[in-house]
């Protein structure tokens, strides 16, 4: 793989479906600029955008979506794949180049498969000239995410609200002002409050004709019936180690072993295995977690693993929001005109108080979001230690996630049985559904360590 799908370890089915989408992307707007025979739909726009009813087929169908109008067709696109919506499309280019591309997609997989950038990927595909070529300012400006045609939405409290959703419908609804498409990436799309989902399938219902949205989430359950069946659904598989240890050391320069390393540890998050492999301090964190199962024995050490537990996931927090905090503050006050002189600045810096508090109530929503995810984090990776141990336990000949551990892996194997181990695993899942309910992080996380400590 090549150009801006060149980092999609592992996901050589999806970056074929993408780059088909893509070209029939280009061929909507190379029929619009040569004046050529159009559909039902609205002028250049995406299937899926106006018209008859079609049928998904093929191996991408996961929906179509029951909309208005039009007699009923059965479309089938290049891979298998129809558009779900109605694609009422004419014109000189093969119906099949057509149906790749639809203007709203659906990114699921589990955490570290790669949703988001995968998504990105797309509408660098969507907005370059040349298909995504990786090379041009166009790919440069949407890695970056300051390409004036990619509205890019990242929730970063627990949840969105309908009033950002209602704005961010409204200005989706412009022109693109390259000339090609406005593209909405928005990334973790389950985090929509249920009005704010109501908002939003108004707006995929009922696209501007050049607006293409681009929805992530870790499955499709999580999104509203509703949307999910109006939208094409890319799923993502988790990558192999080999895949993202290839990416670390082609792009990051990190070397093959320690590569490898990170990428099992990390389970296929390429993200994570970058950050283990590169950053020391989150390395020495996670070191800190795989302790806890050797140090939860008794009432004692298990009430002290807790604490442990959760202060390693406050520093981690920790660490992720500082690099954001305070450039945004310093952004508003230079914004605002700190330092400044002249005419109005005085009266600008009266404004500021407000401005500035409304940014550090959004700082701490985030916070508290990213605290979870830390947190939720290292429950995965307490999971994945005991994994190791039942397969360990059962003589299973698998790959360890954990193997530069395997003398603590076989001294916890051999003080317990199999089934006292999927007990710790029950105990863990159960700590991290207990922390979706708000439930206080050390209580939940010390009742996690004391079933450890009861075997």
């Amino acid at each position: 793989m090549s150009g801006v799908f060149g980092e999609l370890a592992g996901q050589e089915a999806v970056v074929a479906q993408l780059e088909n989408a893509a070209a029939g992307a280009a061929a909507l707007l190379a029929q619009r600029a040569s004046g050529g025979p159009r559909g039902s739909g609205a002028e250049g726009s995406p299937p899926g955008s106006g018209g008859s009813r079609g049928v998904q087929g093929g191996s991408g169908g996961e929906g179509s979506p029951p909309d208005s109008g039009g007699s009923r067709g059965v479309q089938g696109g290049s891979g298998g794949m129809g558009p779900p919506g109605r694609g009422g499309l004419g014109g000189s280019s093969p119906r099949s180049q057509h149906s790749a591309m639809t203007h709203a997609w659906l990114f699921t997989g589990p955490p570290g498969s790669g949703r988001s950038v995968a998504a990105r990927a797309f509408a660098a595909a969507l907005l370059c000239p040349d298909g995504g070529c990786g090379r041009c300012p166009s790919c440069h400006q949407v890695r970056a995410g300051t390409h004036a045609d990619l509205m890019l939405v990242r929730p970063e409290g627990l949840s969105y609200g309908v009033k950002q959703t209602r704005d961010l419908v409204l200005r989706a609804a412009g022109a693109p002002a390259g000339g090609r498409w406005q593209v909405v990436l928005f990334e973790d799309a389950d985090r929509c409050t249920e009005q704010a989902a109501n908002a939003l399938l108004k707006a995929i219902e009922e696209p501007a004709p050049r607006t293409v949205w681009l929805l992530c989430a870790p499955s499709a359950e999580d999104l509203a019936p509703t949307i999910r069946s109006r939208c094409r659904v890319v799923t993502l598989v988790v990558p192999a180690s080999p895949a993202v240890a290839k990416v670390l050391v082609t792009r990051d320069g990190i070397e093959p072993a320690a590569a490898l390393a990170a990428a099992r540890a990390a389970q296929g998050h390429v993200g994570r295995a970058r950050r283990l492999a590169a950053d020391a301090g989150a390395a020495r964190r996670r070191d800190e977690v795989l302790r806890v199962p050797l140090q939860a024995t008794s009432l004692g050490p298990a009430l002290a693993a807790a604490a442990s537990l959760v202060r390693t996931a406050e520093d981690e927090a920790k660490a992720v929001t500082e690099e954001l905090d305070e450039p945004e503050r310093d952004s508003l006050r230079r914004a605002f005109g700190e330092g400044s002189t002249g005419k109005g600045v005085a009266k600008a810096m009266r404004g500021m108080a407000g401005a500035l508090k409304d940014l550090e109530d959004r700082q701490k929503s985030r916070a508290t979001r990213v605290k979870r995810d830390a947190l939720d984090q290292a429950l995965l990776d307490l999971a994945t230690f005991y994994r190791d141990v039942l397969m360990v336990q059962l003589g299973a000949d698998v790959e360890l996630a954990n193997g530069d551990r395997e003398a603590d892996l076989r001294q916890v194997a051999a003080a317990s049985s199999p089934e006292s181990t999927l007990r710790h695993l029950q105990a863990i899942m159960r700590c991290r559904e207990r922390l979706t309910l708000n439930v206080a992080p050390l209580l939940a996380v010390e009742e996690m360590t004391l079933s450890l400590a009861a075997g």
